[in-house]
């Protein structure tokens, strides 16, 4: 039995609930990376960065493989980076109205 489009796009969206995951697919957009870079940039235990990193590869967010005795992290899809892309045009939006409204309250306006 499948499962219906709107629960697996829930799930997808779940898996983007964690700062830690965000921050991994932000950084894999300038390319593949392996673990240990990945480490200097994100102040987590290794063991923390290892949990988040297999719950990416579970919802096929990431890909890995091989280079010599790394093991490299990848976007599966470039649809990812535009995902985030999204994300931040709509927080961006969103942060607009707001500062927008706040900017009315502050100058009393039409409706004070």
């Amino acid at each position: 039995m499948s499962v219906p489009l709107y629960q697996a796009k829930a799930e997808l969206f779940r898996t983007l609930g964690h700062p830690v995951r965000i921050r991994v697919l932000e950084l894999l957009q300038d390319g593949p990376k392996p673990v240990r870079d990945l480490l200097a940039v994100i102040d987590v235990e290794a063991s923390n960065l290892s949990q988040q990193l297999a719950v990416l590869r579970r919802a096929g967010m990431v890909t890995t493989y091989r280079d010599g005795a790394l093991v490299m992290y990848a976007l599966s899809t470039p649809d990812v980076a535009d995902l985030l892309a999204a994300g931040r045009r709509i927080l961006g939006a969103v942060l607009a109205d707001r500062d927008g409204l706040l900017d009315e309250l502050r100058a009393g306006g039409p409706n004070q």
